[in-house]
């Protein structure tokens, strides 16, 4: 994310990629105003195209390699 826009809220599970329909990860925000919505996929698919028109990508897609907390608290 580049920050030259005020943040955005977290992206949610209801929140769906505007090309194929999956969970969204990435959001682009147009200078114009209004947003378009990612998978990962499509997201890193996109990336390159919408920073260089001047996009503020928020992008979450860390989040599906991440272990969740209680996964961790499993193995005590």
């Amino acid at each position: 994310m580049t920050g030259a826009l005020a943040p955005t809220k977290p992206l949610t599970v209801a929140d769906r990629c505007d090309r194929c329909g999956a969970q969204a990860y990435v959001r682009a925000v147009l200078v114009g105003g209004g947003d378009l919505l990612f998978c990962a996929h499509h997201g890193r698919k996109y990336a390159e195209a919408l920073r260089s028109n001047g996009a503020d990508i928020q992008d979450e897609s860390a989040r599906l390699t991440e272990t969740p907390a209680s996964a961790v608290d499993d193995d005590r």
